[in-house]
């Protein structure tokens, strides 16, 4: 199967843990753009800023949808951040709204998050993992 990895670049690390699980697994993840540069970042500093000027320079949010159209699902890593327990930021949010809109499965590696758009994302009805990304079919 082929699942597109959507979240916070900030879970740059725990993206790649988890390209490679699912690939040794028979599937074809398919991780953002400078995932695997943020990875290796020793602090988180400076992915925001670095991310928003990536995003408009190399047209990133269009690829990805492009990369969500050729595949099968998507994975949202919503780990922990800014005191929210599975957050779901703004650019996930959409992502999952773009898997919703062409009838692909949507995953999310844990619990839906307390959020002011909760009601939308359950609306979306997203598989939970609990953590587990082997549960993927």
């Amino acid at each position: 199967m082929e699942i597109v990895i959507c979240g916070s670049m900030t879970a740059a690390k725990e993206m790649v843990a988890i390209e490679k699980t699912l690939r040794e697994h028979g599937h074809n993840p398919v991780l953002p753009e400078f995932a695997h540069e943020y990875a290796t970042m020793e602090t988180l500093d400076g992915v925001h800023a670095e991310s928003a000027k990536n995003k408009i320079k190399h047209d990133l949010i269009r690829k990805h949808y492009e990369k969500i159209k050729k595949s099968d699902a998507i994975l949202v890593v919503n780990i922990e951040r800014k005191g929210i327990l599975g957050y779901i930021g703004g650019n996930s949010f959409l992502e999952m709204g773009f898997a919703h809109v062409l009838n692909k499965s949507v995953y999310v590696l844990h619990d839906i998050p307390e959020v002011s758009y909760h009601d939308e994302i359950i609306a979306m009805n997203p598989i939970v993992l609990h953590g587990d990304v082997l549960i993927i079919a």
